[in-house]
């Protein structure tokens, strides 16, 4: 792979790391880059949740620093993430890639459909409808797979479930997602380790560009909190809709 390849995809994971910082998201625009960079489908989504892991881990580390995350109340639905990624990142070693080179686009666009429109849609926080563990079992388990499987749009699904199921504000929901989006990358990303499926020189060029990507967009989090949060849902979801198209 050519150095200027390697020098995109280096800015194409900064920009997704402050993304996914901030909104999440970010994987909309890594796994493209990754499959028109020549890479099969199995080997893109491998590869991008190395990237994923350090940038929305960056992410997650800034925001445990400050105290922004409950670990008393996050446990169950971190384990439940790291079955459902385990899960997930079993099954697309298994799928072939002429079945993944179709399932992929299709499952752009949808993932990017729903991360435009839902959130319009979205309640305010304060109202809890479900009990801690019964959203680790049917929100956090499911999601975690999805996140194993596929991963794109994981970051802007979790903070959804977290405001509408349990109440959150979308300050909190977005800390606790960047710790659920950190475990069950970390799983899913030991099992395509071990299945040999990650092309390592895009992936440590992008680690480069996530993990200081992630920081900046953590750092506008903290400063600016909810409206902007919005703001960069809505402009995200928009470019991105577009450009899958």
């Amino acid at each position: 792979m050519g150095i200027e390849t390697l020098e995109l995809l280096f800015a194409v994971a900064l920009c997704a790391g402050v993304i996914d910082g901030m909104a999440g998201g970010g994987g909309l625009i890594t796994l493209p880059a990754l499959l028109m960079a020549g890479l099969t489908p199995a080997q893109a989504i491998a590869t991008n949740k190395i990237q994923a892991l350090f940038s929305v881990g960056s992410a997650a580390t800034r925001f445990a620093w400050v105290g922004a995350v409950n670990f008393r109340l996050i446990w169950k639905k971190a384990l439940a993430s790291i079955v459902g990624a385990a899960i997930g990142a079993c099954l697309v070693q298994i799928l072939s890639s002429q079945f993944l080179s179709r399932l992929a686009p299709i499952l752009l666009i949808v993932v990017a459909l729903l991360f435009l429109f839902s959130r319009q849609f979205a309640p305010e926080a304060g109202r809890r409808r479900i009990s801690e563990t019964a959203f680790a079992l049917g929100a956090a388990l499911p999601i975690g797979f999805y996140d194993g499987f596929f991963g794109p749009g994981t970051g802007s699904i979790y903070p959804a479930a977290l405001v509408f199921l349990l109440g959150r504000s979308l300050e909190v929901a977005t800390a606790e997602t960047k710790i659920l989006n950190t475990v069950g990358s970390a799983i899913a990303a030991a099992i395509f380790l071990s299945g040999g499926a990650i092309v390592w020189q895009p992936a440590l060029a992008m680690v480069i560009g996530a993990v200081l990507g992630g920081q900046i967009g953590a750092h506008i989090v903290l400063r600016w909190g909810a409206p902007l949060i919005r703001v960069a849902l809505v402009v995200v979801s928009v470019v991105l809709a577009v450009r899958l198209f």
